[in-house]
């Protein structure tokens, strides 16, 4: 019975070193394409349905134990609440295809199998299996740069799917002033990642003693602020700063904070790209405020004069020919302010405690909480925090947090520093929703829960 309970501790170990390499680098090429619909099938989604029947199979025997883990019961409420929602927008509201939201409601029950998985193995600390893992992580981030790299100079192909033709698996090449996605689906997924994954390499790196292995995770730090710095999401380099000083913070090396910032300022200085998308932002806000100005205490003309645009007038007089002043704005700031915000605001209205259903309101809403509040209503979004809220209480009463590995130092103050930084994101972008992102964040809390608590608790 012993050999039996090894061997499939093994299987799960390898399962979730195929979801660990496989989701992040494995291009998102379409296998089976879903009618009237550019969200498809992959082979990852094969490997999850692997996971999850062996999930199955370990939790059903004890289906009364699970139903009393508080995270894993916020979970199947989150669920519930989404399918009931589902069921509103199909047979009520009209909203959504039936077909199509219930993909998109599977898809959810597939981001929070790993989350299982991982409680598995992690029911006894075992700082060699989380070596293990974070290895793998430092695996994902040197094939994502040298893929990355490739594009940006090679010509390599990027595979996204941001909208319906690049969702069929078409290769686009690198173009001057676009993104580097490397091997996620988009530059978004690529820069959380980095968010959530560097805060624990950085406190590795000034935790462990030995020089060489310092030298290697410096080098991986470096790759991993080229990607986040090519990436180009101004949010998540500040999520990335905030998530590695609170991380420093929590192992109380306070004097490496001042060293990691002015490394990774200095890192984004040099992309002249990043530095453009911020310079124009506070330029859109200037240029806001002083019209916010002119409004309030002086008149503003609406047009201003080109000395050589002139027009000859009736009596033979050169005039100058008004110009419309030229708008300067943030497109993606815009996009969310007058397209994707409103669009989430009119479906809660619509439904207030239930939402407009899954895929209601298009692919992207660029905020997951207005996203959800949209999709799934108030009910939905209480359920989604309810899964935060259980986790939050599992911190708490573990603190102070006392941990003898370097790795699981590393990892657990890592990721809760990162966690911050990844809710700052979701404000600007649908993190929650992107599976690159989605299954390797809920792997991840699943060790993190299952370090910092018994099996019954």
């Amino acid at each position: 019975m012993q050999k039996l309970l090894l061997s499939a501790n093994n299987l799960f170990k390898y399962f979730i070193a195929a979801i660990i390499l496989a989701i992040p680098l494995y291009p998102k090429f379409p296998f089976i394409r879903i009618p009237g619909t550019y969200v498809s099938i992959r082979l990852e989604d094969l490997l999850m349905l692997i996971v999850g029947v062996f999930i199955a199979v370990k939790v059903l025997p004890r289906i009364k134990d699970f139903l009393n883990r508080k995270v894993e019961r916020a979970m199947l409420i989150y669920l519930a609440v989404g399918a009931i929602s589902l069921i509103s927008a199909v047979l009520i509201l009209h909203t959504v295809a039936f077909h199509i939201g219930i993909l998109h409601w599977i898809r959810r029950v597939e981001y929070f199998l790993p989350f299982l998985a991982g409680a598995f193995l992690f029911r006894k600390k075992d700082e060699n299996l989380l070596s293990f893992f974070v290895k793998l992580l430092g695996i994902v981030i040197i094939i994502s740069f040298i893929y990355g790299f490739g594009q940006r100079y090679l010509g390599w192909p990027i595979i996204i799917t941001q909208n319906e033709e690049y969702a069929k698996g078409i290769a686009l090449r690198w173009v001057p002033g676009s993104h580097v996605n490397g091997p996620f689906a988009g530059h978004y997924d690529l820069a959380t990642f980095m968010v959530m994954v560097l805060p624990i390499f950085v406190t590795l790196m000034v935790l462990v003693k030995k020089k060489t292995t310092k030298l290697i995770l410096f080098m991986l730090l470096l790759a991993g602020l080229w990607l986040l710095s090519e990436a180009i999401s101004r949010i998540s380099v500040v999520s990335y700063l905030l998530g590695t000083t609170l991380a420093l913070f929590l192992v109380r090396k306070y004097k490496a904070i001042p060293f990691v910032l002015a490394i990774s300022l200095i890192f984004f200085s040099l992309s002249g790209s990043l530095i453009m998308r911020y310079t124009r932002i506070i330029d859109v806000t200037k240029t806001r405020i002083q019209q916010l100005q002119k409004k309030l205490f002086g008149y503003q003309s609406k047009f201003i004069y080109a000395a050589d645009a002139t027009v000859e007038s009736r009596h033979g007089v050169y005039v100058p020919t008004p110009t419309p002043v030229p708008i300067l704005e943030d497109r993606s700031t815009s996009i969310r302010l007058n397209v994707e915000w409103p669009r989430a605001i009119r479906a809660l209205v619509k439904n207030p405690l239930l939402g407009t259903g899954y895929s209601s309101i298009t692919l992207a809403t660029d905020n997951d909480y207005l996203r959800l509040l949209g999709e799934t209503g108030l009910l939905g979004f209480l359920a989604f925090a309810l899964i935060f809220i259980r986790i939050g209480e599992i911190i708490i009463k573990s603190w102070p947090i006392r941990l003898e590995g370097v790795y699981e130092k590393a990892f657990v103050f890592g990721l809760l520093g990162s966690l911050p930084g990844i809710f700052l994101n979701a404000l600007f972008i649908d993190i929650f929703e992107a599976s690159k992102f989605a299954i390797l964040f809920w792997l991840l809390i699943g060790f993190l829960v299952y370090m910092l608590k018994e099996p019954n608790g």
